[in-house]
């Protein structure tokens, strides 16, 4: 029997799945198991058997990134947007704490200064009730103020505070925070040692200390001083200002000066050692502070840190500089399974490559642009799945960068349904919120589909202009200013993609018929199914590798735009079989690819497309027939128009069917043809 860690205790306790990574083995606990929510059961069925190589091992250390967001021992919370705070702006906090790490404890002063978005006669925090507030100040003066049933402080203020004008309010409170869930506030020990670290998101900063945690405001600056035993390290977002020791005691202050929402304000404390590097290019550097249990520091470690800068070049090639690159980087080791993506200061359960791409591509996508809502979740963790991917991708090749993907849409067609984009009552739901299979692998997937219909160029450059837009950049975004960047350098209109893969649910399973088609060339029929109602079709290019004798290979790429689609593409030899998505371009599942009859005819080498169309129709002949003419006849057999050209504009016929005549060097050839309405 195996002796568990209090981590491992923990997930025992929750009858959570637990994974051993490093011995290639799951081990799940099904205790009660007919006790756990549904919500709960996916954990325990995305888990399987751990395989060698950095794609798998990014798709396993996924999972545990996702539980340590989520934590999901209480799944679903109370918590939607607070309408008592969205009449302020915060501007500024100072966060005082005195801490020890060996208890569950906090004494806290924060000193907010916010300007009034209306007039305002009180002021509310959130903040649990399992902290008691001592006082609350404004310029030495004494405040009335009350906390409440909804988790609030509400303070009075001593007059009006005009709309436009700024105040600042003294909060002195003390507590054991509340054991949800979450674990926001967490003291616990490591090699024996205690440790003390937070975790806030999605709902849990209101847990230790009082603050304004939905997604509508970012304080400008913090300052942060934590006072602990003088025997341990702390950690925070920012810059380390100083370190003052006060007998038994020391004061370490933090200062971080760019916007930061609530949910990604931190800390932790314990006796850590320090590891610091150097990233950027001369003179443009900045230090990367790695906080490291001692009984992990070594070689080994040492060495998958430096893969952290290789990351950081990569990334700041493919989008931007560092975006706190004027202050630091770093990670601050701690307790959960996986990582979180606090601003400047990640803080990390291990240090594997998978791990340290994902949280460090937060800082550009999550954290300089912060989701609007938590509905809109997947602008973070999609990117920082997909960066991730890339990175394999980068590093790797394409061999594992198509297993990856191989194993993200796996796990997205696991089940039939399932949208990135959250519902309302999803949005109060941490497991759904953080679901792995949905707002991390599905969003990193669609977020895939997008490059391979953009192509390279205009979307990268579509995710820099998103990353400077003054409106965007250190501060929120919701789908919709996403989708607005990405349509703006495409050219056209992104709706109907955004309906079928982020709003909507389900993948659709293609069957392929290849058929050789004489004259060099061979005729591909596509047809499609889709796994949920929502999407009636979902229309994508896609690939198709036709193969020869002797490893012959040949590649097309079909806009796919209705069921039943037959395209006629040039190919260089003989057909003898055929794949469909080779490299795994778009989510799909059970697909079939076949060869077809591969006789043929004069006549059915010939082929219009679109038909049904609007405007264009293309003749689809062989090059060894030469076209005379076409002529076109309505319904009463008059003729309607006549085209010297395969290809034809129709635009001017009137909507309804047609009989189309080809006149060629083989002879005269008949075919059907629909002309839709506007």
């Amino acid at each position: 029997m195996p002796v568990y860690s209090l981590l491992e205790i923990f997930y025992l306790k929750h009858n959570l799945a637990i994974d051993y990574q490093q011995n290639a083995v799951i081990f799940f606990t099904f205790a009660k198991i007919s006790t756990i929510p549904m919500n709960k059961i996916y954990l325990l069925s995305l888990l399987g058997m751990a395989l060698l190589g950095h794609a798998q091992q990014n798709a396993d250390e996924l999972e545990s990134i996702s539980q340590a967001e989520r934590k999901a021992a209480e799944s679903t919370m109370t918590v939607t947007v607070n309408a008592n705070t969205t009449n302020y702006d915060v501007t500024y906090h100072k966060i005082e704490l005195t801490v020890n790490p060996a208890v569950a404890n906090v004494n806290g002063k924060v000193t907010t200064t916010f300007t009034a978005l209306q007039n305002m006669t009180t002021v509310t925090f959130d903040l649990m009730n399992e902290l008691t507030v001592s006082s609350v100040k404004m310029n030495a003066q004494n405040l009335a103020f009350t906390q409440n049933a909804n988790e609030e402080l509400v303070i009075t203020l001593p007059a009006q505070v005009i709309a436009g004008t700024s105040a600042t309010v003294e909060i002195t409170y003390a507590g054991t925070p509340p054991v949800s869930g979450f674990d926001s506030f967490e003291a616990s020990t490591h090699a024996g040692v205690p440790v003390m670290w937070t975790l806030s998101q999605p709902f849990g900063a209101r847990d230790w200390w009082p603050c304004k945690q939905d997604l509508n405001d970012k304080i400008n600056s913090v300052d942060i001083f934590i006072t602990a035993p003088s025997q341990y390290v702390s950690v925070a977002n920012g810059v380390k200002q100083s370190e003052t020791v006060n007998g038994s005691s020391k004061t370490t202050h933090f200062h971080h000066g760019y916007p930061i929402p609530a949910y990604l304000i931190c800390f932790a404390v314990t006796n850590y050692t320090v590891y610091t590097q150097t990233a950027g290019t001369a003179p443009n550097t900045f230090p990367v502070i790695n906080y490291v249990y001692p009984e992990s520091f070594n070689a080994t470690v040492q060495a998958q840190m430096e893969e952290t800068l290789s990351i950081m070049d990569y990334f700041e090639t493919l989008f931007e500089p560092y975006p706190y690159r004027n202050e630091q980087y770093g990670h601050a080791q701690f307790g959960w399974g996986g990582g979180m993506e606090h601003t400047t200061m990640s803080f990390m359960n291990n240090f594997s490559r998978g791990l340290i791409a994902h949280e460090l591509a937060h800082q550009w996508f999550g954290n300089k642009v912060t989701c609007g809502s938590w509905k809109d979740i997947w602008l973070n963790e999609g990117f920082a799945t997909y960066l991730s991917s890339l990175v394999i991708e980068q590093f790797d090749g394409e061999t594992a960068f198509i297993a990856n993907k191989t194993q993200l849409i796996n796990n997205i067609t696991s089940q039939t349904g399932g949208a990135v984009y959250l519902t309302d009552s999803e949005a109060t739901n941490s497991s759904r919120i953080f679901s792995s299979r949905l707002s991390y692998n599905k969003a990193a997937m669609v977020l895939h589909m997008l490059r391979w219909r953009m192509g390279d160029t205009n979307y990268f450059q579509a995710l820099r202009n998103y990353l400077a837009d003054p409106a965007l950049a250190f501060n929120y975004a919701v789908t919709a200013q996403f989708k607005s960047h990405l349509e703006a350098v495409h050219g056209s209109d992104l709706t109907e993609f955004f309906n079928d893969w982020v709003y909507n649910q389900g993948y659709p399973t293609y069957s392929v018929i290849a058929q050789n088609w004489g004259g060099g060339q061979a005729k591909i029929t596509l047809n499609q199914s889709q796994s949920h109602s929502s999407v009636s079709f979902f229309e994508m290019p896609v690939m198709v590798r036709l193969t020869g004798a002797g490893g012959q290979t040949h590649d097309v790429v079909l806009e796919h735009t209705f069921d039943g689609e037959e395209f006629i593409v040039p190919v260089p030899f003989l057909v003898t079989g055929v794949q469909f998505d080779p490299k795994r371009e778009i989510i799909s599942r059970n697909n079939t690819a076949q060869l077809g009859n591969d006789s043929f005819t004069p006549d059915t080498v010939l082929a219009l497309y679109p038909n049904p169309a609007k405007e264009l129709v293309h003749l689809q002949m062989p090059n060894t027939q030469t076209l005379i003419a076409i002529d076109v006849y309505n319904p009463l057999g008059q003729k309607v128009a006549t085209y010297a050209s395969v290809d034809m504009n129709i635009s001017g016929l009137a909507t309804g069917s047609y009989t189309v005549r080809i006149r060629t060097s083989e002879g005269v050839f008949h075919k059907k043809m629909i002309k839709n309405g506007n």
